[in-house]
């Protein structure tokens, strides 16, 4: 059976914790890791209803995009809606997991699944973010090159886009004397050396910096090794705030907001004055985005799907481009059946389940 920490290794694989916002509180928030999973159910918010629902469906793991625990708890007395969800759940021994702005951040993630349902193609990440890449240069004995790479390559160095096994090379001569206490793969000892090496360079993403050197380390055949490690300043087209579009055909902003209304299953939707233009370039951005319209415009956007605008916010659109504010709970709702997907493909022998509870806090009249 599979345990807790084998389904959060996982997740933080697809979406890896060091691309949450320094704001959010995301990882396993209560439950033993070691613990066997009966069976998960997935869900957008995490409540008291959410874990009545996990305690009916026999699930002791809840994987939630929001997480229940934003702030620091000094007491557990139940006052609040937090602490009688987390004292519920601690309980009857259910466990949860929150995959909030990780899951925001990666181009497989919240954004890519609005874009889908909206049907946009040629997507890229609305906003890279910079400074979560690094350089990795050594130096390897030219017939050890490829065994040192593939091991690299393995702990996930050298991907980039579409693109595996990435690298750049070049050959050269390296010199080395061992003294008397050296136990070297090539020459001996007090005597020096000129050996034919390439000089290697690759890149991969800086939360992996622990186990690409570890990979290099133990594949490479010298006793010391040289590397060295620069942090890029490159912003990551795989990382990042928002997703860009297009419709397969331009539509009116009328047709487009029937399309929005229908794909997303909205009851309601807020928007900008028409300024009958016609819309194939799309943002969009799951949960509150209006930090993003300067750039959604500055992409070439005619229409920013997204939540949260504040009234005043509205006007910044100044008729260049329709903000379709859809709601905060119904921009993410499809979360949970990103997560179901990711889990149930992986896990085919753990029962995984989609919340029916709506956790919507905002109601229409």
């Amino acid at each position: 059976m599979a345990k807790i920490k084998d389904i959060t290794d996982f997740l933080e694989q697809i979406a890896p914790r060091a691309y949450q916002e320094g704001y959010d509180n995301a990882g396993l928030l209560t439950g033993d890791p070691k613990m066997e999973v009966k069976g998960v159910l997935c869900t957008l918010d995490c409540t008291e209803l959410v874990v009545d629902e996990a305690v009916t469906k026999q699930c002791n793991l809840i994987v939630a995009h929001h997480p229940i625990v934003f702030k620091g708890l000094k007491q557990l007395n139940g006052k609040n809606y937090v602490e009688c969800t987390i004292i519920k759940a601690i309980k009857n021994d259910i466990a949860i997991y929150a995959i909030h702005t990780n899951l925001d951040n990666v181009h497989t993630g919240v954004n890519r699944k609005i874009a889908d349902c909206l049907g946009l193609n040629n997507l890229r990440v609305l906003a890279p973010k910079a400074d979560t890449l690094t350089k990795l240069e050594t130096f390897i004995p030219t017939q050890h090159t490829d065994e040192v790479l593939n091991a690299m390559h393995g702990a996930g160095a050298g991907h980039i886009g579409n693109y595996s096994h990435c690298s750049f090379r070049i050959l050269g001569t390296g010199t080395f004397k061992p003294n008397d206490k050296a136990n070297p793969t090539i020459g001996q000892q007090n005597q020096q050396e000129f050996v034919e090496e390439n000089k290697v360079e690759l890149i991969f993403p800086s939360h992996l910096q622990a186990q690409v050197v570890g990979a290099l380390q133990k594949a490479h055949p010298y006793e010391e090794v040289a590397y060295y490690l620069q942090p890029l300043k490159n912003t990551n087209q795989e990382v990042g705030a928002g997703m860009i579009g297009d419709l397969e055909q331009p539509m009116s902003e009328q047709d487009f907001l029937a399309h929005v209304k229908k794909s997303m299953q909205l009851n309601t939707i807020k928007y900008t004055p028409l300024s009958h233009k016609p819309i194939q370039r799309v943002a969009v951005c799951g949960g509150a985005g209006s930090f993003l319209l300067g750039t959604a415009m500055a992409a070439g956007a005619q229409a920013f799907v997204t939540s949260d605008f504040k009234y005043h916010e509205f006007f910044d659109a100044e008729e260049k481009i329709m903000i379709a504010d859809i709601g905060h709970y119904e921009s993410e709702v499809f979360t949970k059946e990103l997560l179901g997907a990711f889990i149930s493909e992986n896990f085919a022998n753990i029962a995984t389940y989609l919340s029916e509870v709506n956790t919507n806090p905002v109601k229409y009249f």
